[in-house]
């Protein structure tokens, strides 16, 4: 990954931090986002923060236009930021969980998407990496809006492949399981963790999907299920 410039939204989170570092240790100039980040988030010199709520659209380009402004492209985008609610049946679930899932999970991917494709079509290259859900295509009770967004989110990186392929650009999610996080514990103490999904795995499939060699995989949702299959 050297001299590769690698977006990564949702820097700064459980498996976002996993993540960044993975890249960082491959070489890459990171510029990582949250809401809230700063550059001692991660003491590299490899590293920039940039604050971003991708839920506003504005934010989002202007997140890609500040990483384009320092550093002339955007080679990969690695989308971690998400968010999770649940525990209700559908005619329980209130509108405000509806729209926080919709614009966590999906508007926010949007938005990143809309921001990094133009630029990366000019360059004729391009990957995008997304992170989804076991959820998005294996629906739970009780989860329908948190799994509703996700299959949303699926849909779009698919779709993202077919519009972009003709420039160089590749388009991969992939689908977790429970992702063996300290907030996922603190969650769920009780849960079985020896078939929770290391993180450390999944951020080394994104960097895979990110690079040279996997340029001819797109359109992938790819399942990560651990011993929890």
């Amino acid at each position: 990954m050297d001299h590769q410039v690698v977006l990564i939204t949702g820097a700064k989170g459980g498996l976002g931090t996993y993540v960044t570092q993975a890249f960082l240790e491959a070489g890459a100039q990171v510029v990582g986002s949250s809401r809230k980040i700063d550059d001692s988030a991660f003491p590299h010199a490899r590293f920039t923060a940039i604050p971003a709520d991708l839920t506003n659209a504005r934010d989002a380009a202007q997140l890609a236009a500040v990483a384009l402004q320092r550093f002339q492209k955007i080679d990969a985008l690695v989308h971690v930021a998400g968010g999770f609610a649940g525990g209700t049946a559908i005619h329980e679930t209130e509108d405000a969980v509806w729209d926080a899932m919709l614009n966590l999970n999906l508007r926010a991917a949007v938005h990143i998407l809309r921001a990094v494709i133009p630029p990366m079509r000019q360059q004729k290259r391009g990957r995008i990496v997304a992170i989804g859900s076991r959820a998005g295509v294996e629906p739970a009770a009780n989860i329908a809006a948190y799994s509703a967004s996700k299959a949303a989110l699926v849909s779009l990186v698919k779709t993202a492949a077919l519009e972009n392929r003709d420039a160089g650009i590749t388009a991969n999610v992939i689908l977790p399981g429970t992702i063996d996080t300290a907030a996922n514990r603190g969650s769920d103490p009780s849960g079985d963790h020896a078939k929770w999904v290391s993180p450390a795995r999944l951020a080394a499939l994104a960097l895979f999907l990110a690079s040279d060699d996997a340029a001819e995989i797109t359109g992938a949702a790819i399942p990560v299920y651990g011993a929890g299959l």
